[in-house]
C-alpha cells in the first residue's frame, strides 16, 4: 500500500543537510496496526519522543486510524493528513493518482517488519542522499538479539541497506523507550489525587493491595479471582475496559464490566476503568502496588513504574512465546533469592497458560519483589533508551 504522498513541503526530507543539526533530520515511520494497539503504540510514543526530545521532523504512517483514535483522541479517524503534538499523521493508503511526487526523509523507520511501499522503496534509492533505512523489531529479551542489533541487511535490487534495530533488556541492544521527565512524574505523582479523579473514591489504605488488571483473554483468571476473594487481606482491582473484562464481569455474575461499575465479593472490590490513553496509563501503574500488563508497550511501562508486576505475553502457535517470557524473566529475575525466584517464575508460567496461579505464595515476597523492581529500572537504564539510541545512530550513519 504506498502512502499518500501530498506531504507538508516543510516536512519533506531535502537532497542536503550539511550540518546535521537536529532540526535538519526528517524521518518517516510506518506503522501497520497488527495487534490492536501495541504497534502504533510503540511507534507514537517513539515519534513524539522523536519530535519533542530530539528536535526531529516526524511524519507517521499509520494504516488504522481508528485504533490509533482510541490512543490518541485528538487524532481524527476520517481525516488523511493532520497533525498532533508535533507529529504530521498520515492515512497509509494508495495514492490518489499515478502523478503524485514522494518526498523522502532522512531516516526511514519500517516497524515491526511492515513492508514498505514498492515505490518509496524504489524513490529511496534513486535519492542523491540515500536514507538511513531501519527496520524496528518487536522487543524480544533473548541472547541472539544483540548479535542482531544493528546488522545489515542490502536489498536485492537497489544499492541501498535495511538495518535492523532491536529493542531489548540487554547490553548490545536498542534498548525500550523511556521519557526523560518520566522519573520525575513518577516522583511527583500525587495518589490521592488520582484516586479521587479516576475512581471516585479515596486511595485504600495501606493494608490493601491494589492490583491493576490489563490482559488478554486468560483462562487463569477465575481461579485468581477466587483467591483475591478468599485473601485475608483486602484486594482492590482496577480494570481498564479491555479484552479480560467479560472475564471479570462474568465472576461477579454481571451482564458486563463498563466503565464506572464496581463490584464486590469477599476480601475482593472491582472498579471497572475507561480505556486507558497513553499519558494516563503511566498513572495508573503507579496508583497500584502490582500491575498485570500484556503485550510490548505496556510491559515496558510497568518495568519503568518500579512496582512489581506479571507479564501477559502475546500467545503464539506452538507455545513460541514461552522462550520469549523466560528470557525476559532470566534479566528481570536475576539477583533474586531462590525462593522469590522461583515463586516469580512459576507465577508468570502460570499467568501464560503452564500451571496454576498461588496468590498466597507469589505475594509473600512482596517486599523482595519491590526492591528488585526499583533495582531493575535502573539497570535497564543504563542500557539507554530507545529513542536516544536510535537517534545517536541514526545521526552517525547521516554525517
Amino acid at each position: 500500500m504506498p502512502p499518500s504522498s501530498q506531504h507538508s513541503p516543510g516536512l519533506a526530507g531535502n537532497e542536503s543537510h550539511p550540518s546535521n543539526t537536529a532540526s535538519d533530520i526528517a524521518c518517516d515511520i510506518f506503522c501497520e496496526v497488527i495487534d490492536n494497539f501495541g504497534d502504533i503504540g510503540v511507534c507514537w510514543r517513539l515519534a513524539r519522543q522523536l519530535k519533542a526530545e530530539h528536535g526531529w521532523q516526524v511524519r507517521l504512517f499509520v494504516d488504522d486510524l481508528k485504533a490509533f483514535h482510541a490512543l490518541c483522541p485528538a487524532v481524527d479517524a476520517a481525516l488523511a493528513r493532520q497533525e498532533a503534538e508535533g507529529v504530521i499523521i498520515e492515512h497509509w493508503h494508495a495514492p490518489t493518482h499515478a502523478g503524485d511526487t514522494l518526498q523522502i526523509a532522512d531516516v526511514v523507520i519500517e516497524a515491526f517488519g511492515c513492508e514498505l511501499p514498492a515505490i518509496y522503496v524504489t524513490a529511496m534509492a534513486r535519492r542523491e542522499r540515500k536514507p538511513v533505512w531501519l527496520n524496528l523489531e518487536y522487543l524480544s529479551a533473548e541472547d541472539w538479539v544483540a548479535d542482531f542489533h544493528l546488522r545489515p541487511s542490502p536489498h536485492p535490487r537497489y544499492a541501498i541497506n535495511k538495518t535492523f534495530f532491536f529493542p531489548g533488556l540487554g547490553a548490545g541492544t536498542g534498548g525500550v523507550l523511556k521519557e526523560r521527565a518520566l522519573d520525575t512524574a513518577r516522583e511527583t505523582f500525587q495518589r490521592e489525587a488520582w484516586w479521587q479523579e479516576r475512581v471516585g473514591t479515596a486511595a485504600p489504605e495501606s493494608a490493601t493491595t491494589v492490583i491493576s488488571l490489563f490482559a488478554y483473554e486468560n483462562p487463569a483468571i477465575d481461579l485468581l479471582l477466587e483467591q483475591w476473594r478468599d485473601s485475608a487481606a483486602p484486594v482492590v482491582l482496577l480494570v481498564p475496559e479491555g479484552r479480560i473484562s467479560g472475564a471479570v464481569a462474568r465472576f461477579f455474575g454481571l451482564r458486563g464490566f463498563a466503565a464506572g461499575s464496581k463490584a464486590q465479593s469477599g476480601s475482593i472490590t472491582a472498579y471497572a476503568l475507561g480505556f486507558v490513553e497513553q499519558p494516563l496509563f503511566d498513572a495508573l501503574l503507579w496508583a497500584s502496588d502490582i500491575n498485570f500488563v500484556r503485550g510490548e508497550d505496556s510491559f515496558v511501562r510497568a518495568q519503568w513504574a518500579q512496582k512489581p508486576f506479571v507479564w501477559h505475553i502475546y500467545p503464539q502457535a506452538d507455545d513460541a512465546h514461552l522462550p520469549k517470557l523466560d528470557a525476559a524473566l532470566a534479566h528481570y529475575a536475576n539477583g533474586l533469592p531462590d525462593g522469590a525466584r522461583t515463586s516469580l517464575e512459576r507465577f508468570w508460567h502460570a499467568w501464560n497458560g503452564v500451571g496454576t496461579p498461588d496468590w498466597s505464595d507469589f505475594w509473600g515476597y512482596r517486599e523482595v519483589l519491590e526492591q528488585r523492581a526499583a533495582d531493575w529500572a535502573q539497570e535497564l537504564a543504563r542500557i539507554g533508551d530507545l529513542a536516544g539510541n536510535l537517534a545517536e545512530y541514526a545521526k552517525s550513519q547521516l554525517k
